[in-house]
């Protein structure tokens, strides 16, 4: 895409003159172990822009999207980052899937003051500074690894009866051990044993050989589903058939080629977007989405699609293009209504909504749970 300067960087961020496209960035991981989540949202991102300018823009004014590859990387992230502030002048980015490339690209969107907007980005202290201070250009439109470690628990309590539970995660991973954290915090019962394995792993034969000999009732998995799939997969064909839980992580379709469907049986994971919803704005979604993409969108393409849309709203609501406005429009968003879900940020940027659970029972999705961030 050509980019177009209409505005520039510096004190005062950049603007979108009047008559001119509104640039806004997409960075995510087309390429490399992320690539995809990252494929998803960057398609979902195109989608809804180009629904926007058919419906004639932003006041008249249509969207750019200025696309990258992170490459999952987070010094490429970074860099991309610099770029899109700097030379293309956008006046938001939505991006990047993953926190550590988030979190290497927050220093430029705060020099440049362009806000930075991850949908996926759920570690606890992605947003925040050393000090425990909010970066201001920083936001995200997933919940939480605290909102779904502590939701996984609630639901382990008090829907499947548990009472003892191992885990099973990677321990040199921040979203794995921040969720960890919050499901022992959070659960009621006994976490008999916390096994673990390493990123990029497929033969979990001893981890699960340990697991096998012991009594408990659910298995929690904090992980993708580059390791949550085989996982699965060994465990079921070694005749554990206790539930298993997992995150957002778990929330692409490749999980079911990993563990073969047969195998995703008794899987329970956290979701921000619901594909069966009879909501009439999620089903256009997956209408357009299916026809533009010839396959289902994914929570994290849901996550995505809002998140162009939220910053459509932030740019009504102040009637500017300028990014520092866009910025403090973000901020006093209220009850957005989106397709995962209604919610306004709070002073740490982070979404207020619930969490989805769904159940995945012979290779199908048969249910949906909704459980409150607080557990409550």
């Amino acid at each position: 895409m050509t980019a177009c300067s209409s505005g520039s960087g510096g004190e005062e961020g950049n603007t979108a003159e009047d008559g001119e496209p509104i640039n806004i960035g997409s960075m995510f991981e087309l390429t490399g172990s992320a690539s995809a989540y990252g494929n998803t949202q960057a398609n979902a991102v195109q989608m809804a822009a180009d629904e926007i300018n058919e419906d004639g823009g932003i006041d008249g004014q249509e969207i750019n999207i200025e696309e990258y590859d992170t490459q999952s990387d987070e010094a490429e992230a970074s860099s991309v980052a610099t770029r899109l502030s700097t030379r293309d002048n956008v006046v938001a980015m939505i991006g990047p899937a993953l926190t550590g490339p988030m979190q290497a690209s927050i220093p430029n969107a705060n020099e440049a003051q362009v806000p930075l907007i991850s949908p996926s980005a759920t570690d606890d202290g992605v947003l925040t500074n050393e000090d425990g201070d909010v970066h201001p250009y920083a936001y995200r439109t997933g919940f939480t690894n605290s909102f779904q470690g502590g939701a996984l628990a609630t639901f382990a309590n008090d829907e499947l009866d548990a009472e003892r539970a191992v885990i099973l995660g990677d321990n040199s991973s921040d979203y794995a051990t921040g969720l960890t954290e919050e499901f022992t915090e959070a659960f009621d019962g006994e976490i008999v044993s916390v096994e673990n394995f390493s990123e990029g792993q497929n033969d979990f034969n001893a981890e699960l050989t340990n697991i096998e000999q012991m009594d408990f009732d659910v298995i929690f998995v904090p992980g993708y589903y580059e390791e949550g799939g085989p996982i699965i997969n060994q465990a079921r064909e070694m005749g554990i058939d206790q539930p298993i839980l997992g995150p957002d992580g778990f929330g692409n379709e490749i999980i079911y080629e990993l563990a073969s469907p047969e195998n995703m049986d008794n899987i329970y994971h956290t979701s921000h977007f619901v594909l069966t919803s009879d909501d009439p704005d999620t089903q256009d979604f997956v209408a357009n989405y299916r026809e533009n993409f010839d396959t289902d969108p994914d929570m994290f393409a849901g996550l995505a699609y809002d998140t162009v849309y939220l910053l459509k709203e932030a740019i009504e609501e102040t009637g500017s293009t300028n990014s520092e406005d866009i910025n403090t429009g973000l901020e006093n968003i209220e009850d957005f209504a989106g397709i995962t879900g209604t919610f306004s940020f709070d002073d740490m940027h982070d979404p207020i909504k619930t969490v989805s659970i769904i159940e995945v029972q012979e290779g199908e999705e048969v249910g949906t749970s909704e459980v409150e961030p607080d557990g409550e």
